[in-house]
């Protein structure tokens, strides 16, 4: 793909351009030696992933995300929530990496889910086995019930670990589809897990879902070589990764993945430095400028309400970032003359690190009972944001 960098409107630019880097640099700045930069992280998470459907068109709540991120859903997710899920596990397996990871080949391989062992470089440490090690145990299972075995009890262990084993392989196979992989069917799964492997692969939902004249690798391909001229332009960082995002949405790579787009352009602005201490929200800033002006004929009229956009999730984060230091400080002026076996600082790490929180939610967290964590949840004095008598969630919101 051919994209122009010469003819850039720089005398139209400059001054959006300055605005957007002096604000990144002071909410990087600040997010580095704030002492809720924990808190301020993980709710970013949350508040891109939730404006990224928003973008999309679809309203997915932050607090149904954050209830069905902890696995305590109070009704039955939805297709957009389980969409919003997927990008913010992107957005946390972009951030637990290196800055270079994410615009690598390994990194875009596996957020797009086509890497065959998505956990192969240590991405998801948590994972309870990755599939080779499955497939190592079901194929050693195999050859162990080969064996002539002396006694009637070794045959009979034999015969549950390779049933065990089997079962596991196919627990392995199915979590890693549904999480979006793109799998290659292995012998080693048996045929009955080959036969559901195909039927469940993502290159096979046909033309109704798929456009099979859409070239996802060459296209993905042809912007990461505009990335890769992007760095040798010598570009400031911000102007660099409005361009970016500009080839992206020229582009288009995925077709059902566009929200990856705002997510590699973060990572680009990690990698170069400019963003070190988070991962740059900029869905959240899209969602703030009209879509008139993001998807404008006029190319400078999108370049600028690009930079409008870094500026204003900027200044967005920068505001976020003064009401939790505010919220925190008032909190914990709750804690004088407390016992030091007190859960309650322990809620209010809890409480900044979270949009919302329940009180199964603090049970679980802290470990106690719920109705502990309701008395601790009315003594801190937090605003309950659901106006329920049951299911209530409270929160900085």
């Amino acid at each position: 793909m051919a994209y122009r960098f010469n003819d850039l409107p720089l005398n139209t630019l400059i001054a959006p351009l300055a605005r957007a880097e002096d604000l990144l640099a002071r909410l990087d700045e600040r997010v580095a030696k704030s002492p809720v930069r924990d808190g301020f992280v993980a709710r970013q998470h949350f508040a891109d992933a939730a404006s990224a459907l928003w973008l999309d068109g679809e309203l997915v709540h932050v607090e149904d995300l954050v209830l069905h991120d902890a696995h305590m859903d109070i009704r039955t997710p939805t297709h957009e929530l389980t969409r919003a899920h997927a990008v913010l596990r992107a957005r946390r397996r972009i951030f637990a990496h290196k800055p270079d990871w994410a615009l690598s080949r390994v990194g875009i391989t596996t957020l797009r889910g086509r890497e065959g062992q998505g956990g192969r470089d240590g991405a998801n440490p948590g994972r309870a086995g990755s599939e080779p090690d499955v497939a190592t145990a079901a194929a050693g299972v195999d050859d162990a019930a080969g064996e002539a075995d002396s006694s009637e009890n070794s045959e009979q262990e034999d015969a549950l670990s390779a049933e065990l084993a089997e079962i596991d392989a196919v627990l392995a196979r199915s979590s890693r589809l549904l999480a979006g992989e793109n799998l290659a069917p292995r012998a080693a799964d048996g045929p009955a897990v080959d036969a559901a492997a195909r039927a469940a692969l993502p290159d096979s939902l046909g033309p109704l879902i798929r456009d099979l004249d859409w070239d996802e690798d060459q296209r993905l391909a042809d912007w990461l070589a505009v990335v890769d001229e992007l760095r040798g332009q010598n570009m400031p960082a911000v102007l660099a990764a409005t361009t970016a995002w500009e080839a992206w949405q020229d582009s288009e790579p995925l077709q059902h993945q566009h929200w990856l787009g705002p997510l590699l352009v973060a990572a680009l602005l990690r990698q170069t430095g400019k963003v070190g201490s988070h991962l740059f929200c900029l869905n959240a800033g899209l969602r703030i400028v009209p879509r008139d002006r993001r998807r404008a004929r006029d190319r400078t009229t999108r370049l600028l309400a690009v930079l409008d956009a870094f500026a204003e999730a900027a200044s967005t984060g920068l505001k976020e970032l003064d009401r939790l230091a505010l919220a925190k400080g008032q909190m914990e002026r709750r804690l004088r003359n407390r016992r030091k076996s007190s859960s309650l600082p322990a809620l209010i790490e809890l409480v900044l690190a979270r949009p919302v929180v329940s009180a199964g939610l603090v049970a679980a967290q802290l470990k106690i009972s719920q109705r502990a964590a309701l008395a601790l949840v009315a003594e801190l004095g937090i605003r309950e944001v659901t106006g329920r008598g049951r299911y209530r969630a409270w929160g900085l919101l």
